[in-house]
């Protein structure tokens, strides 16, 4: 028995061995050949990833994309079988995915698993960011977005980043530093900040680096580099818990300085904020800013915006540079702790310090018409922000005064709709005339014509309203030695608007509807109606909006047809009326002969020079581009030079235009 158990033992060992096919040596071959495979496999499917991502990106551009001869987009096939075709290629991903992870799943003795999504993000180009598509027909009030309204200026704030959790405690460290800053700078005095002219505050930069030593924004040493640092202070219509919700909010922000934010955009949310009230909320963001002028460039910043309470009824809010190279296309600009303290005053108003500290990089020089009022921090300073929030905020509160106010000087506009639906028509127009005459070419099709010898630069973009028709948009800015006041009083005359207005052929127009929007008389929004000497008849209206503040003025117009105006009127949706802004933008001069150019809010009249940058737009159809290039061209320039002769010859200035 113990033989025959013996012999059963030996054989049961004999049949083990049978399953032992491969040697060590096989086996570590088998093994390594499955890694090659799994290495493989993941190549593969970041190749596939890649490629799928450029795909999109491609298609994405292939949209936007215009003819720079004709201005049309171009022709492609039908949409149902573009679908079609990126259905058939993603099925070929998917069995070519599957294929190779059977094979590796052989390989490897287990399912294969895909890899988890890559966690860089693709590359999108800074100018896909701003894009916003071809037209800049925008309704910019709260409570005017809807679903069949136009798209804004600013950039869409949907994250876009992914960002690591190193990165966000990285990123909260950084705001938090230039919270505690901001706040020293915002209730600190002398020796920190010294009155400029006897009136501003400016930064004493001797001061500010002994209190808070630091290398330079990009650090190394760049001779281009400049400073500007301001303060500013004012009391505002609005209480600090709708200001901070506008301010943290990069559409809302963008509306209410539309004539100092080019473009914004959220790139990611780090925190939401607690409770609700924006208290510790941290977003990463893009913001170009500009000046009304296509001869000053935009600056471009990617910044942290903090926001804290500090105490009851006070807040801050912080922006700094959190430098993305990739986003930026300009010259790069450095944004040292800068902001707002809000202090609710309790009733209805708040005080507002805003502090503007900035280290810029001066590629190309300043023209020389605007180089005192960038480099005193004029143009980009603290006064500007504080002047256009006050003005924007009893703009605000106008919209939701009744029709029948009092100083609503003419009974045209029938219900509180209908003055809304005006004022929202008129905000669009304003809007879309500041993005017209500055440099941003991030929300621009390409530019037609640069700078040329009379300084005037042309750009385009496709009209939304026209399925073929191209917009033309011209601009320029020149000098007059009188004063800012009463410059903006000339052109927003009525009377004296057929001495420059050549499109009135010297003809008269009278004021019907008038809605007053501020404090000062000068902000309002007039509907004129325009006369032919002949027959007496009415043959055009022309919705005009004018503002003026501290930092300069605004007359803005644009031609209206009557049914158009009357659906305003009535309350309607004004979205899809198509406008063609014009007009001018009005800045004091800067430099020592004007320290007392400011407008004062009471009307007063103030010396010094004025800086005037006027803007015309005109439709074009689809014409040639030859005849694009030079009968429309010739068109807006004309009107341009004709309109600066006629504005210097009536308030005698040197007439060469």
């Amino acid at each position: 028995m113990e033989f025959l158990g013996d012999s059963s033992e030996t054989d049961k060992k004999k049949m083990k061995k049978r399953f032992h096919r491969h040697t060590p040596h096989q086996i570590h071959r088998l093994e390594s050949y499955a890694q090659h495979e799994r290495a493989d496999n993941c190549a593969l499917k970041e190749e596939n990833d890649r490629i799928r991502c450029e795909n999109i990106a491609i298609r994405e551009a292939i949209k936007q994309a215009i003819c720079l001869n004709c201005g049309d987009a171009p022709l492609h096939e039908d949409s149902y079988f573009d679908e079609q075709k990126l259905r058939i290629e993603n099925a070929h991903l998917r069995e070519e995915l599957e294929k190779v992870s059977s094979v590796a799943a052989q390989f490897m003795g287990r399912p294969f698993s895909h890899l988890p999504p890559l966690l860089n993000p693709m590359h999108v180009s800074p100018l896909e960011l701003f894009h916003s598509g071809p037209s800049l027909d925008f309704d910019l009030l709260p409570g005017s977005s809807s679903s069949s309204m136009p798209v804004p200026p600013t950039l869409p704030s949907q994250p876009n980043l992914v960002l690591s959790d190193m990165d966000k405690s990285l990123m909260t460290n950084i705001a938090v530093t230039a919270m505690e800053e901001l706040l020293m700078l915002t209730q600190t005095n002398e020796p920190l900040w010294i009155k400029a002219n006897g009136c501003r505050d400016v930064l004493n930069l001797d001061s500010d680096e002994n209190m808070f030593p630091r290398s330079s924004g990009r650090g190394g040493k760049n001779h281009n580099l400049r400073k500007e640092a301001t303060r500013s202070s004012g009391v505002v219509f609005t209480n600090a818990v709708t200001l901070v919700d506008m301010l943290m909010d990069s559409v809302k922000s963008s509306e209410l300085f539309s004539s100092i934010i080019a473009s914004s955009k959220t790139l990611a949310v780090i925190s939401s904020g607690l409770r609700g009230n924006h208290g510790d909320a941290l977003h990463l963001m893009l913001e170009e800013l500009q000046v009304l002028s296509p001869l000053v460039p935009t600056r471009e910043f990617s910044v942290l915006r903090y926001c804290q309470q500090v105490e009851h009824g006070t807040w801050a809010i912080v922006n700094v540079s959190y430098e993305l190279p990739q986003f930026i296309t300009h010259a790069r600009s450095y944004r040292f702790p800068s902001g707002c303290l809000i202090q609710d005053l309790s009733n209805g108003y708040s005080k507002v310090t805003w502090v503007e500290h900035v280290e810029v990089e001066e590629q190309e020089p300043i023209h020389e018409m605007f180089k005192d009022n960038v480099r005193e921090g004029i143009a980009f300073g603290a006064e500007r922000w504080i002047a256009t929030l006050q003005r924007m905020c009893e703009r605000f509160t106008a919209l939701l005064e009744p029709a029948t106010s009092s100083r609503d000087l003419k009974g045209v506009i029938p219900s509180p709709e209908g003055k809304q639906s005006i004022m929202r028509l008129a905000q669009r127009m304003v809007s879309n005339f500041c993005l017209s005459v500055g440099t941003s070419n991030n929300t621009r099709t390409p530019v037609v014509s640069g700078l040329d010898a009379f300084g005037i630069r042309v750009t385009s973009y496709k009209s939304q309203h026209e399925p073929n028709g191209m917009v033309l948009c011209a601009a320029t800015s020149f000098w007059l030695p009188v004063s800012p006041q009463n410059v903006f009083n000339y052109l927003k005359d009525e009377r004296t608007r057929p001495q420059w207005d050549v499109l009135l052929n010297g003809n008269s127009v009278q004021e019907v509807a008038h809605i007053a929007n501020g404090s000062h008389p000068g902000n309002c929004i007039s509907v004129l109606r325009g006369f032919n000497a002949s027959s007496s008849q009415n043959n055009m209206l022309i919705l005009q909006e004018s503002c003026v503040d501290s930092s300069g003025s605004l007359v803005v117009y644009t031609p209206v047809d009557l049914s158009a105006l009357n659906m305003a009127m009535t309350g309607q949706d004004t979205s899809y009326i198509p406008i063609l802004p014009s007009g001018f933008a009005v800045l004091p001069e800067g430099g020592r002969n004007n320290q007392n150019a400011e407008i004062k809010a009471e009307g007063g009249g103030g010396g010094g020079g004025s800086l005037i940058t006027v803007g015309f737009q005109i439709m074009v159809s689809s014409l040639q581009s030859g005849k694009l290039n030079m009968e429309s061209m010739e068109t807006v320039n004309n009107l341009i030079s004709t309109t600066v002769h006629q504005i210097k010859t009536t308030l005698n200035s040197p007439s060469a235009a």
